[in-house]
């Protein structure tokens, strides 16, 4: 295998590079942001809603 010069970049170069350049542009973004808030659920009623993806749920258990 012959030697690479020193202004050469392979193809394996560029994939390293592009692996540690990603997830520093990720945290760099997430940084930038605000924290989300969560909305308070209804616990007024402690039983299942009845909707539709429960009906379909229920209906695809039945044996």
């Amino acid at each position: 295998m012959s030697r690479k010069k020193d202004g050469d970049t392979s193809r394996r170069d560029f994939l390293k590079l592009a692996g540690t350049a990603a997830p520093t542009a990720v945290a760099a973004a997430a940084i930038g942001t605000t924290a989300a808030e969560a909305a308070t659920p209804d616990v007024s009623d402690d039983r299942m809603k009845d909707t539709a993806h429960t009906r379909a749920y229920f209906d695809s258990a039945r044996f």
